[in-house]
């Protein structure tokens, strides 16, 4: 059986306490280059669509920091709320090409998957937060 995973690019990391409480999601600029262009200090909205085929529209910034180097923040209240984000969740936001934007550059489509670490019958297993 194929990977579903193989052939998409996707980035991927585990919230932090501090992250669920600002309901914010931070990336390491490095992960997301390749989607991207950076400019500090710019807004954008960036569509994600979750594993029910909810869109959802977040905020998204670029920053730099002279210690931990350029990252994006992506600011998404209201999805953090509705799907009850804890830490250690992991979120992997999988990218797929569309057809060339109106600014003649790739745009792309990001779908968010939210996995979440259980405890069952003695065994952590990790499973899609369907909410």
């Amino acid at each position: 059986m194929e990977n579903q995973m193989q052939g998409r690019r996707l980035f991927s990391r585990r919230l932090i306490q501090s992250e669920v409480d600002r309901c914010v999601f931070f990336f390491p600029f490095m992960y997301v280059s390749e989607f991207f262009e950076f400019q500090e200090g710019r807004f954008f909205f960036m569509d994600v669509i979750d594993s029910l085929g909810k869109v959802w529209t977040v905020l998204t910034k670029f920053h730099t920091h002279e210690v931990i180097g350029n990252y994006v923040s992506i600011d998404w209240p209201q999805f953090s709320n509705e799907k009850g984000l804890k830490p250690n969740d992991e979120i992997t936001l999988i990218a797929r090409s569309l057809q060339e934007g109106s600014n003649g550059g790739p745009q792309h489509e990001f779908k968010v998957l939210i996995k979440r670490k259980i405890r069952l019958f003695g065994q952590d297993i990790w499973g899609e937060v369907m909410v």
